[in-house]
């Protein structure tokens, strides 16, 4: 059995969904302190405070988005990177009402733009960081993910294992279908979950005969992996060492960051 992304007519379900997502994080995140914004996260070289800083630009930067796709006026995510990443920078080490407050905020702001984005423009393709093109109905999803797995690198017992079934399901289709699909630098892969849905990676057409149609290459034959949604995502994600997975006398791939 295989899984698709949401359709855009589950915008509003998915938007619901990082209303939930969000009040999950804000609980976990003011059972902190101020000492604790300041320690290492499971980001390498971020405290606490520069991925909840992160998580609340984004918030803002999507909203940029949001407004892109309303009006069709051209507005970036972020000025450039260097402004998003001095940003981040500038947050990081503000006391945790501060980033209480401006998860709160930046929240409501995302949660109003979407709503406020009529039905007819949410096919409407808007370009995100680094030139990825988007279609703002996917706008949610991508804002789930990054309220999701943030949660979990905030290292403060959430783990990839208690992540909702749906969004695991989601994400893994995103991150085969959209991600890392055609990936030069990973092996065509069929993802097998404990309870038989499947998701695959093809590999990019590539030498003599490729994009002549079909039957112009043989098809590689995929890696296998299997296990748990959520070993899988983890696996995918860098939120997870492949421990837990299967893959079936292979070497288990090594998988490009995110």
């Amino acid at each position: 059995m295989t899984v698709t992304m949401p359709a855009p007519s589950e915008f509003p379900h998915v938007a619901a969904a990082v209303r939930e997502a969000t009040d999950r994080l804000l609980v976990s995140v003011s059972r902190l302190d101020d000492a604790a914004i300041g320690e290492p996260s499971l980001l390498p070289g971020w405290t606490r405070g520069h991925v909840l800083a992160h998580v609340a630009r984004n918030a803002d930067a999507l909203v940029n988005l949001l407004t892109w796709a309303r009006t069709d006026v051209r507005t970036p995510m972020y000025a450039s990177a260097e402004a998003r990443d001095a940003d981040i920078a500038r947050d990081a080490d503000r006391p945790l009402a501060a980033h209480l407050e401006d998860l709160r905020e930046s929240a409501a702001r995302f949660d109003a733009a979407a709503g406020a984005l009529p039905e007819v423009r949410r096919a409407f393709e808007v370009e995100m960081r680094n030139g990825v093109v988007e279609r703002a109905d996917r706008l949610p999803l991508r804002r789930l993910a990054e309220v999701e797995l943030h949660h979990v690198d905030l290292g403060v017992g959430h783990t990839v294992e208690q992540l909702p079934p749906a969004f695991l399901d989601w994400e893994l289709t995103f991150l085969t279908t959209v991600k890392f699909a055609g990936h030069p630098d990973l092996p065509a892969l069929e993802l097998r979950a404990d309870d038989g849905r499947r998701w695959r990676i093809a590999r990019p057409a590539t030498g003599p005969g490729a994009g002549a149609g079909a039957g112009a290459r043989a098809e590689a034959t995929p890696v296998v992996v299997s296990g748990s949604a959520a070993a899988l995502v983890g696996w995918l994600t860098g939120r997870g060492d492949g421990s837990g997975l299967d893959s079936h006398g292979s070497a288990l791939p090594v998988v490009p960051p995110l």
